[in-house]
């Protein structure tokens, strides 16, 4: 944590204020967002203590193969792409929206190096002729992560279950996200889009509907969920 908020600290100072507005000014979210682009100090730190603990349960339920090392090292770089495009952010999603999406596309950087790094030099090589005490052979190397055959239904699964949600309209994708990812209550997610709860309700209980049938498509008989 020390590390990510030294990284964090020093791209802050690097970021403009933008000449964009975001929707409903007098919104305290966007009221912390201006002071972010007027580089204030607390108001960064209040940005990342706020969204830090949503952004990493997100990141973790990605993919079952991230450990929390992975988990921690995804979301400094998310945190630090914020720092860097805040000004891209208009306000048309929610920003805890725009916040998972960045932190998908870090996610899916992070698993493509790590699996490049997994065909190449990180590999434990073992002589077939070397010994263990008392002359026994080795026994195979200890595996930090579980072992492939457990993972690998698991991440199959959250990568059809994110296929299955990229399908979907975004008013869809973002009231899922912030109920299952965010992990945030009906209450919570009214004030984030500005929602009566039972709209909320409603709107998520049609979503999923609409999820179902998509997953239908997406995943295969066997892997089939109720929703």
């Amino acid at each position: 944590m020390a590390d990510q908020r030294e990284s964090f600290e020093s791209e802050r100072m690097s970021a403009h204020q933008s000449a964009e507005e975001v929707s409903h000014p007098g919104n305290a979210e966007t009221e912390l967002i201006e002071r972010c682009r007027l580089s204030e100090e607390d108001a960064w730190d209040a940005l990342f203590d706020k969204y830090y603990a949503a952004v990493a349960r997100f990141v973790f339920q990605l993919s079952t193969d991230f450990s929390h090392e992975d988990t921690e090292e995804i979301c400094q770089e998310t945190f630090l792409s914020v720092v860097r495009n805040l000004e891209s952010f208009h306000g048309k999603s929610s920003f805890q929206t725009w916040l998972f999406r960045i932190a998908t596309n870090k996610a899916m950087d992070f698993r493509q190096k790590m699996h490049a790094a997994k065909r190449g030099g990180n590999a434990i090589h073992l002589s077939l002729h070397a010994t263990g005490k008392d002359g026994e052979s080795p026994v195979d190397p200890p595996s930090p992560r579980l072992a492939p055959d457990a993972l690998l239904q698991n991440a199959e699964t959250c990568h059809l279950v994110r296929r299955s949600l990229d399908r979907l309209d975004e008013s869809c994708r973002e009231i899922i996200e912030l109920r299952y990812y965010g992990d945030l209550s009906y209450a919570e997610i009214a004030a984030e889009l500005r929602l009566n709860p039972k709209t909320v309700s409603s709107r998520l209980s049609k979503c999923l509907d609409r999820l179902g049938i998509i997953a239908k498509e997406v995943f295969p008989p066997e892997h089939l969920f109720p929703v």
